[in-house]
């Protein structure tokens, strides 16, 4: 079972972005890593000068890079910039985002990421004949249909998102800017000063959501450490790990050493805790229930509800 480390879905600095990328090269134990600015346009620039220092250093490393592209593309200039990551799609592994992309990929390989709406064999199969060898599911998919995708598509690998918060909706309206009564072609880059998200509560002070620029995420954070043995099972071939505000080095490691059976996924379930103490685990959706719940994962099944 392959791990890959799905691109930085928050505006981090630059500089905090190229050195997390430099010890993703250099300590983690993942096969792919998934770089580029997939949320908003706007923030690409920031990162641009240091992308061909990082993926050298992760090459150098024996990782395999993909670019992805936007998940909304709107503006002409959107469209201009993606048509021209699609077209070097043969010197430089592409991960779509956006069906858009397919026009300019003229059935070159690619790998599509989970903001593609991939709910069944069908649409999987779809995107196979177009030249997908890599499909990561939405994240609220569940495992029965995640284990039907890959049973019909063996010559695929399928990917489930397994550590970070899930990615639940895209917009073409900024809240982030919204909420610190900007407007989006004004926006300071607010969102900047949240890292890992800013927090949305209910009425009541309970967490609820995570919003980053003009993507909305999950408040809890996704673990399937306990569900790997039985997605080995189902035939998923590859786990993503979504950078978050914790050391993603360590978290990679606790997930090579449950996919390689040199850990308990109980005991590496506890470590993780640890490493991301502030933000409740779930694994609600690969378990066909809400996204937020923490369900169990018994040795026969997919698990009780604790």
């Amino acid at each position: 079972m392959q791990l890959t480390i799905g691109p930085v879905l928050y505006h981090w600095s630059p500089e905090r972005w190229r050195d997390f990328h430099y010890r993703i090269a250099d300590e983690a134990p993942v096969d792919t890593v998934v770089i580029g600015e997939a949320v908003c346009s706007k923030r690409a620039p920031f990162k641009q000068d240091h992308v061909p220092d990082v993926v050298e250093r992760l090459e150098a490393a024996g990782k395999r890079v993909l670019h992805a592209s936007l998940i909304l593309v709107s503006l002409p200039r959107e469209r201009r910039q993606t048509r021209a990551l699609m077209e070097a799609a043969d010197e430089a592994a592409v991960e779509i985002n956006d069906l858009t992309c397919l026009a300019s990929l003229e059935g070159r390989p690619f790998a599509a990421g989970p903001f593609v709406n991939v709910y069944n064999e069908m649409a999987a199969s779809f995107l196979a004949g177009r030249g997908a060898t890599r499909i990561c599911l939405p994240p609220e998919l569940p495992l029965t249909a995640a284990a039907t995708i890959a049973a019909a598509l063996p010559e695929v690998a399928i990917e489930l998102f397994a550590f970070g918060k899930a990615p639940l909706a895209i917009s073409a309206r900024c809240y982030h800017a919204r909420a610190h009564k900007l407007t989006k072609d004004n926006c300071r880059f607010v969102c900047e000063q949240d890292p890992d998200g800013m927090p949305v509560k209910t009425l009541d002070g309970d967490g609820f959501l995570s919003v980053n620029g003009v993507q909305t995420l999950a408040h809890g954070c996704t673990s399937l450490l306990r569900d790997i043995p039985a997605l080995r099972r189902a035939g998923i071939a590859s786990l993503r790990l979504s950078p978050q505000v914790c050391d993603m080095v360590a978290v990679a490691r606790l997930f090579r050493d449950v996919a390689d059976e040199r850990l308990d996924p109980e005991e590496a379930e506890r470590r993780l805790i640890e490493i991301y103490p502030d933000v409740p685990l779930a694994n609600g959706f690969l378990h066909g229930a809400p996204g937020h719940v923490r369900m169990g994962a018994g040795p026969g099944s997919l698990g009780e509800l604790h």
